[in-house]
């Protein structure tokens, strides 16, 4: 992944493959831009496939943030909101889980609380070369009727300038937000793992709890994704 980082393709297409993973490209019909995706190949080399996920790197671009989505399905529809992240602004990186987090014994699908997985290890070199992300999660409304987003900045504080603009623009959406870092907020993600790593490292993150009321709606999805890419746009800008 590093190499892909770095934009050097063909290296991380050969290292890729002694671990059973693809890299292909192709140009997103919404955007228009050309992205790389690399994926479990274990399945098409006569194995089963690893449930190790995917990542989507934007390719026109060098690269300045990433969008994660830890619960694909199991949170819904919060893979679609990273997908129209992905599109909103240039420089980002999608880092998609593979499997449910109900998977497997105990927790050990879910990636968000876990260090020992494909998705801790890509998000780990992002926050190794400082870049900013936002990690999506999903929520039952009854879990919090009085909020339809929680926005936290996990376990620090390096990210509350980007959660001030964020919650500004989902306030302006007329989404009832609670910000985690001036009042205390259920599912804050103190515990996220990827948040840890971020705060060891004094990088920004952004962990992002919707209602299933937003996940289900594709009008209030987009909002949402819309109020993410005005901070994403300032990421792209440096």
């Amino acid at each position: 992944m590093a190499l892909l980082l770095d934009g050097n393709q063909e290296a991380a297409r050969r290292k890729l493959a002694e671990v059973d993973y693809s890299l292909q490209s192709f140009t997103d019909e919404v955007s228009g831009r050309r992205f790389a995706e690399v994926s479990d190949a274990a399945a098409f080399t006569g194995g089963r496939s690893r449930g190790w996920g995917r990542v989507y790197v934007d390719l026109s671009t060098p690269i300045r943030w990433s969008v994660q989505v830890p619960h694909p399905i199991a949170d819904e529809n919060t893979e679609r909101v990273g997908a129209e992240v992905l599109r909103g602004e240039p420089g980002g990186v999608l880092v998609l889980a593979g499997a449910h987090r109900n998977a497997g014994k105990g927790n050990a699908a879910d990636v968000a609380h876990r260090t020992d997985s494909v998705f801790h290890s890509v998000i780990d070199e992002l926050i190794k070369r400082k870049m900013p992300g936002v990690q999506l999660h999903g929520f039952a409304n009854e879990s919090f009727p009085e909020f339809d987003v929680v926005v936290s900045t996990g376990a620090g504080d390096r990210a509350v300038a980007d959660a001030r603009l964020l919650s500004k623009g989902l306030r302006a959406a007329d989404l009832e937000v609670c910000q985690a870092w001036s009042r205390k907020c259920k599912l804050s993600g103190t515990s996220n793992e990827q948040g840890l790593d971020a705060a060891e490292t004094d990088a920004r993150f952004l962990h992002i709890e919707m209602n299933r009321g937003i996940r289900t709606n594709a009008e209030s999805r987009s909002e949402v994704a819309s109020a993410i890419s005005k901070l994403t746009e300032r990421w792209e800008r440096g």
